[in-house]
């Protein structure tokens, strides 16, 4: 049997490593080295580098000291060999916290690599770059990434771009460029994928999920976390699996999970142990520590902040002190020591390796102390710069996609902050507080709001909005320990005090059950519905007359509720749709510059439906030709652009002027992305050979803009299924309004194919009369409501809501 060529085998377990199979390739190179040692000395030595590049790249550092802890031979000490030694031994003292050794080596890999001209220039300065990192200079980091990668596209080395690349996606996301960091990280993915380099693919999902956890999209970052975790766990790379691990467990702390946030922290500690990562370790005691504050238990927080607080200073990494020195504020201020959280505050707010959303953190801390031993004007101050900050970080965010999220990191900030207002009284500014965190992205699209307004200068007067919309304005807060709703007429704007979030939402969630369920909730007085009646409208029915129009501006777990389903019990139970006209809003700001319907019949029409089903899992609508039909009659032929069967395709929709129709209506099936809303779509026939041909994309939508009085989403779902904090719920209805449309039809939940094309007739019907498009659906909706079949049941009538836009 032939016997390998050394250049053969280290060529493989090179290959097995840029695989991320990092067990085998240390398995292969821990063999060769014995092979060869005693026989070839730089070959021995080749294979005893990669098996230490391979546990240094599993976290194990003191393991390759270990390994590494012989003199090369005089011969090989000044080549490349030895330049590659004292990188990874920088590297592996970097990881362990001793920077005094780390900086001897790295010093003398450089001096090699300038001595010698040296290829492995570029590696040098990624290494280089690696050990500022641990050592929490970001700026140094930063620029040996950038000379890294200069040096690797100078020479087409392909690897070390794409690891510089992920490596500047790390750095932007500490620098707070979360944007940046997806842009850098999405440039990497696609070069690690075309070289099927497994270790880094993990790394880079793990990357993507911690840049969405900084933009608030906890959904999407949980996902990206725990399959890079699964990863990096069958990979054998401990360091990364701890890192992952950590992640994920803040997504549950995040989402108010806290058992399982410290069951994930308790297990990365663990790891992080294992392998003896300084700074794993200070991260996992801090997460515990923060995780012991929130529930209470001050005396283990104390124990968990200080070892952390400890670790990170001898450390010299000052980075990795502000996180617990936080901490031990909250406790100081939790243990009535003002004087030491207050001092433990500043010093974090102050200090310039703050990560901005510790900053913010530290901030409004500061202000609940303050409020706390009621010196209000500081507790203003810091409330506000809060804010401030939080306001500064989301405008660094430049895509509309990351924007939508943002807000999720600032909810609690603006929750004490109202509430403080409210608690000095101020109920009208803290209205207007809370409707400047409403619909951000929307407003600043439609160019109602710049991105650079202050609240301030954004500031309405609500009563206003109320006599222009001739409606009384339901305003909902949902907080976690505090809820309100202000109730606005053209006379007054009066608060009411509601139970906190978490029971709204459990009523919310039950009556929704029930409404999908097989039973007529009517019929059944189902109590969730008069619940939710006497909580949410109840307080204001002074101020609502029979009939009367009602713009709710729902929060949280209310944008996924019909408030018409709800049951009212006087005179005799009924729903509410009975009693009023309900149209739903995003803000106020929005509802101020709300197109007022002319209430005319004149208009074009385009109408686009009954596609061809793409695929198995779209089935054909077999009423769509009949509720085309019954749209069609209500329009003259001249009046109408109608595009049914082959020709219903996304490029018909995009290519047919959008902006010169007055209605527009889909006749078709829906998606709701719950991960990426944007990626809703409508699914119409297939345009193409392409595979997603056959799908209208909310993101494309929002590129064509609209002029149009009501645009109607006949699909489930076309509300869309993820509601996001300040946003409400973004999917097709939303990326519409985002497109200028008017007023929008959307579904909440499935759509019936038997009762959709009567109700439609019906809206179209009373259009042609002259009705506003809020009353026609409420017409319509009651023509079901009032019938003797199962159609009288909310399922049927009830998905459908209408949005008002600008």
């Amino acid at each position: 049997m032939r016997q390998r060529e050394p250049q053969e085998i280290f060529e493989q377990a090179q290959l097995t490593l840029l695989h991320g199979d990092l067990v085998s390739a240390q398995a292969e190179a821990e063999k060769a080295k014995r092979r060869f040692s005693g026989q070839n000395d730089e070959w021995a030595w080749k294979f005893r580098l990669l098996e230490a590049e391979s546990l240094g790249l599993r976290g194990l550092s003191q393991d390759v000291l270990t390994l590494l802890n012989s003199d090369l031979p005089p011969q090989l000490a000044n080549g490349d060999l030895g330049i590659r030694k004292h990188m990874l031994q920088a590297l592996a003292y970097a990881g362990l916290g001793d920077f005094s050794p780390a900086d001897h080596d790295m010093a003398e890999a450089e001096r090699l690599c300038d001595f010698s001209h040296s290829t492995l220039a570029a590696e040098v300065a990624r290494a280089a770059g690696s050990v500022e990192w641990k050592r929490g200079n970001l700026a140094g980091a930063e620029t040996s990434y950038r000379k890294s990668l200069q040096l690797a596209r100078l020479h087409a080395d392909d690897p070390i771009e794409a690891t510089d690349l992920m490596n500047l996606s790390v750095v932007a996301m500490a620098e707070g460029h979360w944007d940046e960091s997806v842009s850098w990280s999405s440039a990497a993915e696609k070069m690690f994928k075309a070289m099927g380099s497994k270790l880094d693919e993990e790394k880079i999902l793990g990357n993507l999920g911690w840049a969405y956890y900084k933009m608030g999209d906890y959904a999407k970052s949980l996902v990206l976390y725990q399959d890079a975790e699964q990863r990096a766990r069958s990979l054998g790379v401990t360091a990364d699996q701890v890192r992952w691990n950590d992640y994920a467990g803040l997504v549950f702390y995040q989402t108010g999970d806290f058992s399982v946030a410290e069951d994930y922290y308790r297990r990365s500690l663990e790891l992080a142990e294992k392998i003896q990562d300084g700074g794993q370790i200070i991260d996992a005691l801090t997460w515990l520590a923060i995780l012991s504050v929130d529930k209470g238990n001050i005396e283990l927080a104390k124990r968990y902040s200080e070892q952390a607080f400890q670790l990170a200073h001898r450390k010299g990494d000052r980075s990795s002190e502000l996180p617990p020195l936080l901490v031990r504020g909250k406790i100081a201020a939790r243990n009535q020591q003002p004087t030491e959280a207050e001092a433990m505050f500043q010093e974090v707010i102050r200090d310039p390796q703050s990560d901005v959303s510790l900053r913010w953190e530290a901030q409004n801390s500061l202000a609940k102390l303050y409020q706390e031993q009621h010196r209000m004007e500081m507790a203003e101050k810091e409330y506000r710069a809060a804010r401030s900050t939080v306001e500064s970080a989301r405008s660094s965010v430049q895509r509309e996609d990351f924007q939508l999220p943002f807000m999720a990191n600032a909810t609690h900030l603006y929750d004490d902050y109202v509430h403080f207002l409210v608690d000095q009284g101020k109920t009208i500014e803290a209205l207007q507080q809370a409707d400047y965190s409403r619909a951000r992205t929307l407003a600043e699209g439609l160019a109602v709001l710049r991105k650079t307004s202050s609240p301030t200068s954004a500031a309405l007067n609500p009563q206003q909005v109320a006599r222009q919309t001739r409606a009384t304005i339901l305003f909902y807060w949902l907080g976690s320990e505090h809820s309100y709703l202000w109730t606005i007429t053209p006379q007054q704007i009066v608060m009411f005090p509601l139970p906190p979030a978490s029971e709204i939402d459990a009523a919310v969630q039950s009556y929704g059950k029930a409404l999908l369920g097989p039973r007529d909730v009517l019929q059944t007085a189902n109590s969730e519905g008069t619940k939710l009646f006497d909580i949410l409208v109840a307080p204001a029915k002074e101020a609502i007359a029979p009939n009367a129009r009602v713009v709710v501006i729902p929060d949280g777990s209310l944008n996924g509720l019909n408030f018409e389903t709800l049951l009212v019990s006087e005179p005799k139970l009924h729903y509410w749709i009975e009693d009023v006209t309900v149209i739903n809003a995003s803000s106020l700001r929005l509802l101020a510059a709300s197109h007022s319907s002319t209430r005319t019949t004149a208009g074009k029409l385009l109408l686009i439906g009954d596609a061809v089903a793409p695929n198995p899992e779209y089935g054909a609508l077999a009423q769509a030709a009949l509720e085309m039909g019954n749209i069609e009659r209500h329009f003259a032929p001249a009046a109408q652009q109608v595009f049914a069967r082959a020709q219903a395709t996304a490029p018909a929709y995009l290519g047919s002027s959008p902006e010169q129709f007055a209605y527009i209506h889909f006749v078709a099936h829906g998606t709701a992305s719950r991960l990426s809303p944007l990626d809703s779509a409508v699914i119409l026939s297939k345009a193409s050979a392409e595979e997603d041909s056959f799908k209208l994309y909310a993101r494309d939508i929002i590129q064509h803009p609209l002029h149009a009085e009501l645009v109607t989403i006949s699909t489930c779902y076309g509300a869309g299924a993820r509601a996001y904090s300040g946003e409400g719920l973004v999917g097709l209805s939303w990326a519409f309004l985002r497109a200028g449309a008017h007023n929008v039809i959307g579904a909440l939940w499935e759509v019936s194919d038997d009762s959709t094309p009567r109700l439609m007739d019906q809206l179209y019907g009373e259009l042609k009369k002259g009705q506003s498009p809020e009353s026609a659906l409420r017409a319509a909706k009651l023509s079901l409501l009032h019938s003797d079949g199962v159609f009288r049941k909310p399922f049927y009538w009830a998905p459908f809501q209408l949005y008002t836009g600008s």
